[in-house]
């Protein structure tokens, strides 16, 4: 019996980080059970070369603002997405998948220093640089990852990844699937609280773990 827990995020995802404790109690309720986690990067905003617009920035914030407002995460709004930023996810979705690949056990832990250094300490986490130190700190040997993180193989890794989102049909983040076998039980497709969640992830863990 194969069984594993897929979480379909973005980790420049504002839902995503107001999910992170809920999803974070979820791996630890599937990592008991004996069910590991499995990550997959979705690509929110890829390939845009342009600078924020204004009015896209002011979106943009409501957006946090509302997601703060939901979930009781923190954000700092002081400087958020200064002039000239380029909203590109893709640099942070291409790090997880390299420190998946090198090192998995570390990828769960690269995807929330990511996520506190965008959304609490406002760094420039589209930086290579940047994300060279994050995966360093979440256990990821640093000449290693910045090789790997460079390569043709995690370009096309991380495409790989994006194109999965979007063949199956997944519009938004977070996304949570339980996979069984080779089938895929949709836990959630956006926000939710945990109490519900960890009710039906429970009722499917004890099918799933069943022999």
């Amino acid at each position: 019996m194969s069984a594993r827990l897929l979480y379909v995020m973005d980790p420049m995802c504002s839902w995503c980080w107001g999910f992170s404790p809920i999803a974070e109690a979820l791996v630890e309720q599937a990592q008991t059970a004996g069910v590991e986690l499995h990550l997959v990067v979705g690509g929110l905003r890829t390939g845009s070369g342009s600078a924020l617009e204004p009015a896209t920035r002011r979106y943009i914030l409501e957006h946090w603002q509302a997601v703060t407002e939901a979930t009781g995460q923190s954000f700092n709004f002081d400087g958020a997405l200064p002039d000239g930023f380029v909203y590109d996810t893709e640099p942070a979705c291409r790090a997880v998948v390299a420190a998946r690949s090198l090192a998995p056990d570390c990828a769960w832990r690269l995807v929330k220093l990511i996520q506190q250094a965008f959304y609490v300490q406002g760094r420039d986490v589209t930086q290579a640089s940047v994300l060279v130190e994050l995966a360093e700190t979440a256990g990821v040997p640093r000449i290693e990852f910045a090789a790997a993180f460079d390569s043709a193989e995690q370009h096309t890794a991380t495409g790989a990844d994006f194109t999965w989102v979007q063949d199956l049909g997944i519009a938004g983040f977070p996304t949570l699937l339980a996979e069984r076998n080779g089938q895929l039980a949709l836990l959630t497709n956006g926000y939710q609280p945990l109490e519900p969640l960890s009710d039906l992830l429970a009722r499917w863990l004890e099918r799933a773990t069943r022999v």
